[in-house]
């Protein structure tokens, strides 16, 4: 079985950063097919564009725009990509980096996949830092990176038994339908609850508010269709359900830190 050395992934690799314990690579995956194989370091998988299968002893993935995996020490596994571009963005982490900043890792054995849509704006963001690459870059990544296993250790220490059946209800409806066709009575009433217990808890088990929640969700179908730049902004807002650009402007900053244009010129 091969082992992949720090930095090392297969396909072409568009950029390279080593930062204080981090590795960060931009590749874009070339091969249709790679063999059982593990990594010597720890570290995530956030995909940039198109898609890949990935398997392991326990579980296989279909990854798409927008998926995030962390893989743990030595985990093996394996990769298949369908025809077309396919692009990934890691950060390998060093032993180190977690003692320096007394994080550990226990509750993440072995890969894991993270649907978490907040965690996943906050990759968009370390991503968005690493092209600017500038004086606080080192910093930003950093402080951004603990945010993220921070939210992780947080998930995996609440059991899914202690999440109520109307809030993993709500999530596959919040993901899978059209955002604009719901209010919050209508969604009290899908899930038989009370309007007034629904907002009231939503952020105990989704970490934000109801809308705000809904932005994040608009934000990360919106990042899928930056990188075509055959769209407009103003296609892509009303598209992603916003009510106008100017709107999409806004939150967009708010969630990433930039303008859609900005951001589509560091993607692209």
């Amino acid at each position: 079985m091969k082992a992949l050395s720090t930095g090392q992934f297969f396909g072409e690799t568009n950029s390279l950063i080593v930062l204080d314990g981090l590795t960060i690579t931009d590749t874009e995956y070339t091969h249709e097919k790679v063999d059982w194989h593990y990594h010597e370091k720890p570290y995530f998988t956030f995909i940039l564009q198109g898609r890949v299968l990935e398997g392991n002893k326990k579980e296989i993935y279909q990854c798409s725009q927008g998926s995030l995996l962390f893989h743990n020490w030595d985990d093996a596994h394996y990769n298949i990509k369908p025809p077309g571009f396919t692009r990934g963005f890691h950060i390998e982490i060093n032993q180190d980096w977690f003692k320096n900043y007394s994080l550990k890792t226990e509750q993440v054995q072995g890969s894991i996949s993270i649907k978490n849509t907040g965690i996943q704006l906050l990759f968009y963001k370390i991503f968005k830092e690493s092209k600017l690459d500038d004086s606080v870059s080192n910093l930003t990544i950093n402080t951004l990176l603990i945010e993220v296993l921070e939210k992780i250790d947080s998930k995996y220490k609440t059991e899914d038994k202690f999440i109520p059946h109307w809030a993993k209800t709500l999530k596959e409806i919040l993901h899978e339908q059209n955002l604009n066709d719901f209010s919050l009575p209508c969604l009290a009433k899908l899930l038989d609850i009370h309007p007034v217990h629904l907002s009231r808890c939503f952020p105990k088990y989704f970490g934000c508010s109801l809308g705000e929640y809904i932005r994040k969700i608009k934000i990360k179908k919106s990042i899928g269709m930056l990188s075509d730049n055959r769209s407009s902004l103003a296609e892509i807002a009303l598209e992603a359900g916003f009510s106008d650009q100017s709107h999409f402007n806004r939150c967009f900053k708010e969630n990433i830190g930039t303008t859609p244009m900005n951001f589509r010129n560091l993607l692209l």
